[in-house]
């Protein structure tokens, strides 16, 4: 399954958790890793799973928090 990284302003643990947590609802992602510290996420998924969908899929989260979330 193909790797797919993710630039997020995740600040902390907490933003951490709500990443995995809406991530991790998404049909073909199998598994979500966050790195706080280097604001980044890995994101293993099926190969129909683009790093636009994943950023859609964050985009409320995004607007709420106040966080970017762009394909790295």
């Amino acid at each position: 399954m193909p790797e797919i990284k993710l630039e997020v302003g995740m600040t902390c643990e907490g933003c951490a958790g709500a990443v995995k947590r809406i991530l991790g609802k998404m049909q073909g992602v199998s598994n979500v890793e966050t790195l706080v510290d280097e604001k980044v996420v890995i994101v293993t998924a099926t190969e129909d799973i683009t790093g636009d969908q994943l950023v859609d899929q964050l985009s409320k989260w995004s607007a709420a928090s106040g966080k970017y979330v762009r394909v790295a």
